[in-house]
Parts: structure tokens; C-alpha cells; sequence
């Protein structure tokens, strides 16, 4: 699969306005790549045939998965998430139930007293999981649903718990994204297994987002259940992948290291953390000579 040649590492992109891009994840995801969708649009423009799938081993929020299959950028689609809160939000909709948990957002009264009931409860099938899932994302810290996040007390502009909860919105992404259901299929389980499994296939790209936790970067053990990964692993493992892949790291001297010490190009690409603070994040890919 032929795929974008990077730029130069030192060609820094100007950063994107993701108000300009379409959200379509009902996450307030922590580490979204809402902000890369521009460039992941160009990067399968630059296919001279649509891939016949696309492979998103660290779904997370989904946003990059939910842009290719909105946008019909590939044939299929396949979210991978180990992480069993989020895994039951994409289960609940993408397996028929997208229209219970529209309902649910819509119709639960927000209030602090409400929201601590609904949280505290153990019981309840996959679709209430999700649901409690969602509440949390959405009232919480940064959307950080990892263990110690605590849940919004001012919020913006001291809206607290009602600051990123939007009823209205969210149930239509979550049907939004029901219709387009038979176009993606999702895995709960290893990321790193899902690659291996497809590495000879050739007519599949992969958008690879780990927890950022190599180069000691503490800020995925913080932000994610599960942000133990072998990096090391990733990298040798890529080199063996047939297909295309774009793989997104923290900027750092070691990343860049490894990933010239595999055959593998970078750039740096401008965006803003969730404090609008400027930052660059390395975009990693095969080497094209």
C-alpha cells in the first residue's frame, strides 16, 4: 500500500482549530486526535486505492475509526480497546443498542445527588456499564476516567458537572454513529495482537495511538487503566507490518531515536493540549527513502 511520504522533521505544521473539525465521538477523551484529522484525511488521499481496511489498535475515543467510516475513507473499519469501560460504550452501540443509550443520556436529570447514585452502582448488563461510563467521561477531570479523577467541581464557567454534559448532542452522535454501524467492527482485547494478526495484510492501514508512557512520560500511567506497553515491542513488531501505518508518540529525543534506529521517518506536528498550551507531537512512519 503506497502511503504518504512525511515531510521533514523540522516542517512544523501550523496548529489545526479542531472547532473546524467534525466531533463525532461521544468521548471527552484524554489524548484525542481530533486535532490530526486534517492530516489523516491526506494521508489516505495519498492511496492510490482505498484500503480495503482500516485498523485503529488503541481506539480510545474512536475519533480517528468514526472519521474513516463517516468519510468512507476505507472499507471496513476495526476499533481495538482493552480497556473494559470504554470497550462496553463501543459494544453497546455498535451491537444494537445505540438507540437505548441515546435514550438514557437524554432522559437522566443531571444533578450531583443523581449522578453519585447512578456511579455508585456495581449491578447492571453491558449498556448500563456504558452508560455509567459516558456519565463519568463527561463529568470528570479532563474526561480522565482512570482510577483517582475526580469528578468536575467549578467546571466552565462554573457550570461544574454541567460543563461538557450536553444530552442533546451526545445522543446524536451515539445514533450518528448507529448508522454507520455495519461499517465497523470492534475487538476488546490487545492491541499489539490485533497488529500481528494482520501484519501481512497488505491492503491494511493502521492508525496507531498508544499511551504515551515511553521516554519515562507519566502522563499515560495517569490518564489510562491500561498504559503498560512494550514501546520496544510496537516498533519491532512495525517493521514487519505489509501494509501502511502512521504511528503518533510525545515528542521526544529517545522516540525519535527509535524509530530511525527501526527504518522508520518522523515529523513533528503542532497542536494544543486541553490547556491550549503549544506543543508538538511526533507522527512516525516507513521509511520511503
Amino acid at each position: 500500500m503506497t502511503q504518504l511520504r512525511l515531510k521533514n522533521d523540522n516542517d512544523i505544521e501550523q496548529i489545526v482549530n479542531v472547532a473546524s473539525v467534525p466531533q463525532r465521538s461521544p468521548f471527552r477523551y484524554p489524548g484525542g486526535k481530533t486535532w490530526l484529522i486534517p492530516k489523516i484525511r491526506r494521508w489516505f488521499g495519498s492511496f492510490r486505492t482505498k484500503p480495503r481496511l482500516f485498523i485503529e489498535p488503541f481506539a480510545g475515543g474512536g475519533i480517528v475509526s468514526l472519521t474513516v467510516a463517516f468519510e468512507k475513507l476505507a472499507e471496513r473499519v476495526l476499533m481495538v480497546e482493552l480497556d473494559e469501560q470504554i470497550a462496553a460504550v463501543w459494544k453497546t452501540i455498535l451491537e444494537g443498542e445505540a438507540e437505548w443509550l441515546a435514550d438514557q443520556i437524554v432522559n437522566f436529570n443531571m444533578s450531583n445527588e443523581n449522578l453519585k447514585r447512578e456511579l455508585n452502582k456495581e449491578e447492571g448488563d453491558l449498556r448500563e456499564l456504558a452508560f455509567r461510563t459516558l456519565l463519568r467521561n463527561r463529568t470528570s477531570h479532563g474526561g480522565i476516567m482512570a482510577g483517582g479523577a475526580g469528578l468536575l467541581k467549578n467546571g466552565e464557567n462554573g457550570k461544574g458537572i454541567l460543563s461538557r454534559w450536553y444530552p442533546n448532542t451526545l445522543s446524536k452522535r451515539i445514533r450518528d454513529i448507529d448508522l454507520y454501524k455495519d461499517h465497523i467492527d470492534f475487538i476488546q482485547g490487545d492491541g499489539l495482537k490485533v497488529i500481528l494478526n494482520n501484519k501481512g495484510n497488505e491492503e491494511a492501514v493502521f492508525f496507531i495511538d498508544p499511551p504515551y508512557t515511553a521516554a519515562g512520560k507519566k502522563a499515560g500511567k495517569r490518564l489510562y487503566k491500561y498504559n503498560d506497553l512494550d514501546h520496544e515491542a510496537l516498533f519491532e513488531l512495525l517493521e514487519s507490518v505489509k501494509g501502511a501505518f502512521m504511528l503518533t508518540y510525545d515528542n521526544a529525543e529517545e522516540i525519535a531515536n527509535m524509530a530511525l534506529s527501526h527504518g522508520f521517518q518522523f515529523e513533528k506536528v503542532a497542536m494544543s493540549n486541553t490547556h491550549h498550551a503549544k506543543m508538538n507531537e511526533l507522527i512516525i512512519s516507513k521509511n520511503l527513502g
